[in-house]
């Protein structure tokens, strides 16, 4: 039936029929904070190109998830700055590393808070790339060597679940492998799996002290270009062993979120990076928009495209208001 019959503006009349009928519903559980953290004690470190994010040493961020799980945050995605960084990013595989430190903290002071860690070496490199170096590139299988040992470290430490960004060809299955090795069978991960070689990292990078000295990452990461090449890597992780799986970033590739979903029978994670969230603080800021009504609308889109999981800067603005 048609006009005059049907008038969809009926269930639009009230808050309570816009309620019932709305197709998409954004929740607490739906959200991921990523966190900071370095070496030293009370440093809050202010990141200038993302407003209200800090690096933190590990008393304050134990004070900072206390803060966040007390507003109904219930999972984290931690960073960390170490004091030092080495060819090959083997800092980060150490006993007593920085995530490794905060780990235990948090567990010890926030039980119930799920600490994901992201493995990665970018943050570990003196050279800022994602792997060892051989002939001016990223060597894929000598990284694979320490990506693993990095995520055994980490799960002795108590996270609970490991979340490989690094794009190396492999990756996962190197991980399951050592994870298993080790009694650690029941640990998730979370795989970056179409993670693009993106300008939207800008702000990241600030705040991880981890810009390439050299080159750029396109020979790792994914050409923003493609959407067909991200759907074979989802299906390699899915065959290696990943658990959920992530598209990086969000808001540009809200198509690739939407393929993913409609190929692959698994839990889907979008990020929505740091440049996405810097970019509506400094409109905010200029009064240009109305920062938490957008923000809303950009949450609710990334899951409306089809991900089950969204890890945000938004998070702690955003989630007393779910």
């Amino acid at each position: 039936m048609t006009f005059p019959i049907t008038r969809l503006r009926r269930l639009r009349k009230t808050v309570v029929t816009r309620n019932m009928i709305r197709e998409t519903k954004l929740a607490k559980e739906d959200l991921i904070m990523p966190l900071f953290v370095r070496p030293g004690k009370n440093i809050k470190n202010p990141i200038n190109s993302m407003p209200g994010n800090y690096q933190l040493s590990v008393d304050l961020l134990v004070e900072k998830c206390k803060e966040l799980y007390s507003k109904g945050v219930q999972s984290v995605l931690l960073f960390g700055i170490p004091e030092h960084k080495d060819e090959h990013g083997l800092v980060a595989c150490e006993h007593d590393g920085i995530v490794q430190q905060a780990t235990k903290a948090i567990k010890e002071a926030v039980p119930n808070l799920f600490v994901i860690a992201d493995i990665c070496n970018c943050e570990y490199t003196t050279h800022g790339h994602c792997g060892t170096i051989i002939d001016g590139d990223v060597d894929n299988d000598s990284t694979l060597v320490t990506l693993a040992k990095q995520s055994v470290s980490l799960a002795e430490a108590g996270v609970d679940m490991v979340a490989p960004s690094d794009m190396m060809d492999g990756r996962v299955g190197a991980i399951r492998d050592a994870l298993d090795e080790n009694g650690f069978q029941n640990m998730p991960i979370m795989a970056y799996s179409a993670k693009y070689a993106s300008a939207f990292y800008g702000p990241f990078r600030d705040a991880a002290e981890s810009a390439p000295q050299f080159g750029n990452r396109a020979t790792y990461q994914m050409d923003p270009a493609n959407s067909n090449e991200a759907l074979r890597e989802v299906e390699l992780d899915i065959v290696e062993g990943a658990d959920i799986v992530m598209v990086k970033p969000a808001l540009s590739y809200l198509d690739v979120i939407r393929r993913v979903k409609d190929n692959f029978n698994v839990p889907i994670a979008a990020y929505n990076v740091s440049g996405e969230f810097s970019m509506v603080k400094a409109a905010a800021e200029k009064g240009w928009i109305d920062e938490n009504r957008i923000t809303l609308e950009i949450l609710t889109s990334i899951k409306r495209a089809g991900a089950d999981i969204i890890i945000s800067y938004h998070t702690q603005d955003i989630i007393e208001q779910l």
